[in-house]
């Protein structure tokens, strides 16, 4: 392999305008086929484990128990994704999510049958295990596709958005079906929807083979496929996304312990709801501007942003103020994310992109176990309130490495041409 990289690929032909709209990406060629059954094979993503703790706290009696086995899943997830998105950014998609379809909807069923057994708690965890591991990771391998589709597009900036909202709307569906179903239908109801929907809509995405990104075959490249893992800044994005599930996990808990401590419950699913407006709010106005701010530069602003407000929640005593500033940091959380995601793009080689997106949003799963471990601890050992420490604390650490570390995230002149062999395009800066 020489040492100078040129480019092969032809010049695109782009209709997108100077401000890239979420219109003009609903047009793209091919987006279809691929965004309506990956809408539907993440919605069970969403379901997952609100079904299992609602299953395991009726057969068990312990919201405890429940919860453990609802973190071994989470936990079982983030580590095995990033593993998922290697082998699909090597194989194909369609050969990861095929197998991984059929293992999530056999183990979820299998923890279905332990619960209604009353089976041990062990033996809960052992189920919880594969289910967790072979999560299908629909919404990373939907953000790939938008990149082959797109490629060096101005839209690449508003597909990012569209995600997070997309994943925004799914978690706010997601819960309230799988509550409906558990609470009206079935204790076992929602983990049995569950694995049905994974699996119709998981093999309908499967079926898209045509909008799949290739898996790299040029035998002038090297053999060995390069780890997202070792580009540095992924590693540093994986930090800010640890940051960011302590802020979904310590607000979960630390939400339902302040609604209980004032004797109004119900208003929970109030609060909770407008932390996650204030995300989808933020996400589609991100998607519509056309930024000139580099987006390294973006995300130091954006996550001060959400370290300062997240800092200030745990000062909270009124349900106004309180809503008013989940308000707020619902509104911090959507640009890092979609900012973050951006920078995938521009710092990972096409032939590692799935799996760089499934280690980010494996490290939101594992900030979200986490934090919902801990905050739970500090509610029932502190005071009422003391859980929303752990998004503070949280973000305040991610954001201090994040500064240290944001030349890692600069975007410089060759770092997409070539990494190790794995062939790519040419550097094209995604803003």
């Amino acid at each position: 392999m020489g040492s100078t990289v040129t480019t092969t690929e032809p010049a695109q032909t782009s209709t997108a305008p100077s401000r890239p709209g979420y219109g003009q990406l609903l047009r793209t060629r091919g987006a279809w086929t691929f965004l309506l059954p990956g809408f539907a094979a993440r919605q069970p993503f969403a379901m997952l484990t609100i079904s299992i703790v609602l299953l395991v706290q009726h057969t068990t009696g312990s919201y405890g128990a429940a919860g453990a086995t609802a973190a071994v899943t989470g936990v079982s997830m983030a580590l095995f994704a990033p593993y998922s998105g290697r082998l699909a950014d090597r194989y194909g998609q369609r050969a990861v999510l095929l197998p991984g379809v059929l293992v999530h909807v056999l183990a979820g069923l299998a923890l279905t049958a332990l619960a209604l057994a009353h089976a041990p708690l062990w033996a809960l965890f052992a189920a919880a295990v594969p289910t967790g591991a072979s999560v299908p990771q629909i919404g990373p391998m939907v953000r790939a596709r938008w990149g082959v589709t797109l490629k060096d597009s101005p839209l690449m900036t508003t597909a990012a958005a569209f995600e997070s909202v997309t994943d925004e709307l799914t978690f706010v569906l997601g819960p309230l079906l799988a509550t409906a179903l558990c609470t009206t239908v079935a204790p076992a109801a929602g983990l049995v929807t569950e694995a049905g929907l994974t699996l119709v809509g998981g093999l309908l995405f499967a079926a898209q083979k045509h909008t799949q990104p290739p898996v790299t075959a040029d035998r002038h490249a090297r053999v060995e496929h390069t780890s997202a893992l070792r580009v540095p800044g992924v590693r540093v994005l994986i930090v800010t996304f640890l940051g960011i599930g302590c802020v979904f996990g310590g607000m979960q808990v630390s939400l339902a312990a302040f609604t209980e401590s004032i004797g109004r419950p119900g208003l929970n699913g109030v609060l909770y709801g407008t932390f996650a407006a204030g995300n989808m709010l933020s996400g589609i106005v991100c998607g519509a501007i056309a930024w000139k701010a580099a987006p390294h530069h973006r995300l130091v602003v954006g996550y001060t942003a959400l370290a300062l407000a997240a800092s200030a929640l745990w000062t909270t005593h009124s349900v106004l103020f309180l809503a008013a500033l989940g308000l707020l940091v619902g509104m911090c959380i959507a640009p890092t994310l979609i900012t973050g995601y951006t920078l995938v793009e521009s710092l990972v080689p096409a032939g590692a992109r799935t799996e760089a997106f499934t280690w980010l949003t494996g490290a939101v799963a594992l900030g979200q176990a986490s934090a919902v471990t801990v905050a739970g601890q500090l509610e029932d050992r502190l005071w009422s309130g003391a859980g929303f420490l752990v998004p503070m604390a949280g973000t305040v650490l991610a954001l201090v490495i994040l500064v240290t570390l944001r030349s890692r995230l600069a975007v410089r002149p060759h770092s997409r041409a070539v990494a190790r062999g794995v062939g790519h395009r040419s550097s094209v800066a995604v803003d």
